[in-house]
């Protein structure tokens, strides 16, 4: 595949002249420029391209597109604004614009993104459609399972998988929307029909900050949005409306406390599954607990915003299950229930646990909780506080250290603790231990959260990604309880 440079560059404000050559390749990693390469010089946090037109040189690239020239580089140097907006608007239209082909539907906030994008990726799959999928856990075309590296992937990544899903003959593409991505412009290009807003709260603030350049970052998403696209909010979210303020989209709410466009109340919430009173429906629901409520009333919103019969969507919702370490459970055959849960914000914390105080029966709750390394500190010491109030007893350990000291993690974890929360805590780093001993302390009538980590198959510890599957080590140790 080539496009013209040229045409790649149509619309962009340049300070240089564009010379008349073809382009059959797109990179802004200066290991993978070769001949015939456009290079993109990215600013980052941590690293600049600028810095690197040399060695692009040496891989046999005539041209980049910089924001800054730089002198005595023998390369050809395109002058733009802003190399990471020209970046996801080049590889838009190098992989032939894409995401105007899809039924595109985007979903941002804290928490409930993996889990809404994959249940309407499941619904209209049900419903008959060919469609893709962009999430944390997978990226799919259809059934084939694509391994996904980011949230949200970088443009020319976007661009290239959205090629493949109208190849494939899909229709519609459902993806996650990150704050990281909206900041860095990778979603600046895409032609978005419906863009959903869930919540917002403390998260990723070693990144924006400050919780209002977080709020910021997640309405950029709306205000870019076309007049005929639709834009959807949680009303009940005290930010819901702030995402609408400034869209030209056309504007729908859902909520269950707040009058809305769209509404559900729940009718029953226990741990085999929800009762929703849904359009004047009851409907039942594998899916457990209050978050669980709003991700599918989000899902039903935006298949009448997308036009899909009531009935059919009401029946396939019934058929849908959760999503892979999304408050994913078993029972163990001493009759210890189990749940595995990616909740890594205080937010999504404190909502899991809610769901398991409010299930019936006097049950016992022990939570194995860790905080990420090298991520946004500040929220550390508000989780152990959370898992502490609200649960019998907590085992604090690790989750994926990175580059940091496991001890130091758990000692601004332990900040947050009072003597009576202390007391009911134990500290142990070493995860697998913790999962084991949280199965030693269970009763007939406890029930396990094992949180922070989720679907990730991983730890990552000092650069390297130790295989760790909390799903599967919690059946490990588990199994081994008598009856």
């Amino acid at each position: 595949m080539t496009q013209s440079l040229d045409i790649l560059l149509q619309g962009l404000e340049t300070t240089s002249s564009i010379p008349n050559m073809d382009i059959a390749h797109l990179c802004f990693d200066s290991r993978e420029a070769k001949k015939g390469s456009l290079f993109f010089a990215l600013k980052g946090t941590t690293t600049d391209g600028h810095n690197y037109l040399n060695q692009v040189v040496a891989s046999g690239c005539e041209v980049a597109l910089v924001e800054e020239i730089q002198e005595g580089v023998n390369l050809t140097q395109i002058q733009v604004k802003d190399t990471h907006l020209a970046l996801s608007y080049c590889a838009e239209t190098f992989y032939n614009k894409p995401s105007s082909k899809l039924t595109l539907v985007g979903i941002t906030g804290t928490n409930g993104k993996t889990t809404t994008t994959t249940l309407l990726f499941d619904l209209f799959r049900g419903l008959g459609y060919d469609c893709g999928l962009i999430s944390t856990v997978v990226n799919k075309i259809n059934d084939e399972a694509i391994p996904s590296t980011h949230t949200t992937p970088n443009p020319i990544a976007l661009a290239e998988l959205m090629s493949r899903m109208v190849e494939a003959g899909c229709t519609h593409a459902f993806m996650e929307v990150s704050s990281h991505a909206i900041h860095q412009k990778r979603i600046a290009a895409l032609d978005f029909d419906v863009a959903i807003f869930s919540n917002i709260s403390h998260d990723h603030l070693d990144y924006h900050k400050t919780f209002q350049e977080y709020i910021q970052a997640k309405k950029a998403f709306f205000d870019q949005l076309k007049p005929e696209a639709a834009a959807l909010t949680n009303i009940d979210d005290k930010n819901g409306m702030v995402m609408l303020q400034n869209t030209k989209a056309k504007k729908y709410t859902y909520a269950l406390k707040s009058p809305a466009d769209f509404k559900t109340k729940i009718l029953e919430n226990q741990i085999s599954g929800l009762v929703l009173h849904l359009e004047n429906t009851e409907v039942w629901t594998r899916l457990i607990g209050k978050f669980n409520a709003y991700n599918l009333l989000a899902v039903y919103a935006v298949s009448q915003i997308l036009g899909e019969d009531k009935l059919e969507v009401l029946t396939a919702i019934s058929n849908l299950q959760s999503v892979d370490g999304r408050f994913q459970q078993f029972k163990s055959d001493s009759g210890i229930s189990c749940i595995v849960d990616y909740a890594h914000t205080p937010d999504a914390l404190e909502n899991v646990l809610d769901t398991i105080q409010n299930f019936t029966g006097d049950n016992h709750i022990i939570t194995v909780i860790g905080c990420g390394g090298d991520r946004d500190k500040t929220k550390r010491p508000e989780m152990a506080k959370i898992a502490a109030k609200m649960s019998n007893q907590v085992i604090l350990t690790s989750d994926n250290p990175r580059t940091e000291n496991p001890e130091s993690i758990l000692d601004d974890m332990e900040a947050g603790l009072d003597p009576v929360m202390a007391a009911k805590s134990l500290r142990i780093s070493d995860r697998d231990q913790a999962i084991k001993t949280a199965a030693m302390l269970s009763q007939p009538n406890s029930i396990v959260l094992i949180a922070g980590k989720g679907h990730e198959k991983y730890q990552d510890i000092q650069g390297t990604k130790h295989p760790f599957d909390d799903f599967a080590k919690a059946k490990e140790h588990f199994i081994k309880l008598k009856k």
